[in-house]
């Protein structure tokens, strides 16, 4: 008796010990500021799918010339993915549909994307879209920046 207390009293703590973990690396990242929630799609192959397959939600954060991309999911505390402005091509905009609008967050919309050679599309919502492509816009002279 005393050893299956003492065993799931361990399990419990093991539990919010993680979750402190994770909402303790939300913070962090969001500490310094520019961060918006954003889903992203990586490495497409077809033009457009609406399967709502492939999205991985996460909090990009503005770093300078290049955005930095982390999974929510996740106790990483480097980014998974990082963007450069001056390699992002923005191909298309767009607004969820089929299964998407399931796996998106409500009134978010889908900017499809090149980066290095590699397609991609972001979900974020109107005011994150706004903020993200005035940061493109606002790269140093000299840097080629494409928005459609």
């Amino acid at each position: 008796m005393f050893l299956a207390l003492l065993v799931s009293g361990s399990v419990v703590a093991l539990v919010l010990i993680g979750l402190f973990v994770f909402g303790l690396r939300r913070r962090l990242i969001q500490r310094s500021g520019g961060t918006f929630d954003c889903s992203l799609r990586w490495n497409l192959v077809e033009d457009h799918d609406a399967s709502g397959k492939g999205w991985v939600y996460g909090v990009a954060r503005y770093s300078g010339d290049r955005i930095e991309w982390f999974r929510i999911f996740s106790y990483a505390p480097r980014p998974r993915r990082v963007l450069e402005r001056s390699a992002i091509e923005v191909l298309a905009r767009r607004t969820p549909e089929g299964e998407e609008e399931l796996a998106l967050l409500s009134d978010s919309v889908v900017l499809a994307c090149r980066h290095r050679g590699t397609r991609l599309e972001l979900s974020m919502s109107e005011d994150a879209l706004t903020g993200f492509l005035a940061w493109l816009e606002a790269a140093p002279p000299g840097q080629r920046v494409n928005v459609a």
